[in-house]
């Protein structure tokens, strides 16, 4: 950026991880403009916040941000506590965002509609690398200005765009039309959303942490709510996945959802149906007809879509993206978190070098970075900022020294054992490890599952 010293870079979304990358800017004495879509910062988090984590506290801070608070006399969470969605907001990201250092820098009811390099698009290659980038941006004023900025983070997620509830990718047919009969994903069952499903046929579908949370408390608004009957549709053999390390699991939390799901399926309080890829949907005047490939069919009233997100990529088509092509995750990454071959956050050590692109100083990080594949933790995003903003600020040595080190699941789902089952402290991850990386340097090591999909469990 030695060009561009004196412009900022943009950072898009204030969530936890655009807030974590403000923050480690600042600490490196670059400019941050961060535009958050939302009325206030962890907008998209305030959609959840009657979830709570699998991951504690002490997994969800970033080190710079706490840094900025604790200036302030900010008392931090208990580390090993679990905090619902609404505490990582009110906790934590609130009071981030209303520091005087995050405050100024910080638009909200900004929605970046593109990005690109000033008088050039995409084609373009003569002094690309030492020009200026362009971000566009609709205001809450109603006006769309254009923001010349250093570099650019997006740290915009991917909670706008969720997977379609069809199979090979594409909406099943009539699923638009059915769309008053679809719920927002992770919807609030036993609070805010209630009268939408008590007394009434649920369908739940998607085989991860978001069906399992939904599916649980929708059983328990079903003990209060005589009538309420809930159906559950994975596309899998079977919802071991679902279901995940048990006791073995390093997060205690998520191996105690997954036992407590399959106990419900077990009682007979949750009806789990396999193999279901859904082929379309028929909205009639009472409730929707699911139909499956395989010719069987569902009635619900509501239909809960657990199916997961992908990115928004429409924002860049004018920037230049080196994407895996299965993923759509930055091509280093894209083997190392495919859901083809991994699951439940296996993840290696990685920053700048395997986060970077074609059109230099451009970065994707957190959910966003993961493309289409599943379970991101947020300290994988905390590492990824800090790395990012070290090579942003010339210190290639920091960039390139990344530490990560999450908590294990404890299994494969294929069954044997792996590399990826047991921690290696401070082990460089070698080619023949299912986490193998090109990063320079690693410190820490990988966790979660190997052989994902590929392990029979789609």
């Amino acid at each position: 950026m030695d060009s561009a010293k004196n412009l900022p870079v943009a950072v898009i979304g204030a969530g936890p991880v655009g807030l974590a990358a403000a923050a480690h800017l600042l600490e490196r004495g670059l400019e941050p403009l961060i535009f958050e879509a939302g009325a206030s910062a962890g907008a998209a988090i305030g959609q959840w916040r009657h979830i709570r984590l699998f991951s504690p506290w002490r997994f969800n801070l970033d080190a710079a941000a706490v840094r900025l608070l604790e200036a302030t006399g900010w008392e931090s969470p208990r580390p090993t506590a679990l905090p619902y969605g609404g505490d990582l907001i009110d906790q934590y990201l609130a009071p981030l965002a209303a520091l005087p250092e995050i405050a100024s820098r910080l638009q909200t009811g900004a929605r970046v509609i593109a990005v690109t390099r000033a008088g050039m698009d995409k084609t373009h290659t003569r002094d690309r690398d030492t020009t200026q980038f362009v971000v566009r941006v609709e205001h809450e004023d109603g006006e769309t200005r254009d923001h010349t900025v250093a570099g650019v983070i997006d740290a915009s997620g991917t909670w706008s765009i969720r997977n379609p509830l069809g199979t090979s990718g594409l909406s099943a047919i009539g699923e638009e039309a059915a769309a008053d009969r679809i719920s927002p994903p992770l919807p609030d069952v036993t609070g805010r959303d209630r009268a939408s499903f008590a007394g009434r046929r649920v369908l739940v579908v998607g085989a991860g942490h978001s069906a399992a949370n939904t599916l649980i408390n929708l059983a328990d608004l079903a003990r209060d709510a005589p009538g309420t009957r809930i159906l559950w549709a994975v596309r899998g053999a079977s919802a071991e996945k679902a279901y995940g390390g048990g006791d073995a699991d390093g997060l205690p939390a998520r191996g105690q959802l997954g036992a407590r799901l399959r106990r419900l399926v077990e009682a007979g309080t949750i009806e789990l149906h396999t193999g279901f890829g859904i082929s379309s949907l028929k909205s009639l005047a009472s409730h929707v007809t699911v139909g499956a490939v395989d010719g069987r069919t569902l009635e619900a009233d509501v239909v809960v879509p657990c199916t997961g997100f992908r990115p928004d990529l429409d924002i860049l088509r004018e920037i230049r993206l080196d994407l895996d092509p299965a993923v759509e995750a930055p091509r280093e990454l894209g083997p190392l978190i495919d859901p083809e071959f991994h699951s439940c956050g296996t993840v290696a050590p990685h920053g700048a070098r395997l986060l970077a692109h074609p059109d230099q100083d451009f970065y994707i990080v957190g959910m966003k970075s993961y493309g289409r594949a599943p379970t991101f933790l947020l300290a994988t995003g905390y590492e990824q900022v800090r790395s990012v903003a070290a090579a942003l600020a010339g210190d290639r040595e920091a960039a390139d020294t990344v530490q990560l080190e999450l908590p294990e699941t404890g299994v494969c789902s294929a069954g044997a054992g792996t590399s990826c089952d047991v921690p290696a402290a401070a082990a460089v991850a070698t080619e023949s490890s299912c986490c193998a990386t090109t990063e320079p340097v690693l410190v820490g090591f990988p966790t979660g599952l190997s052989h994902g999909r590929s392990g029979g469990n789609n």
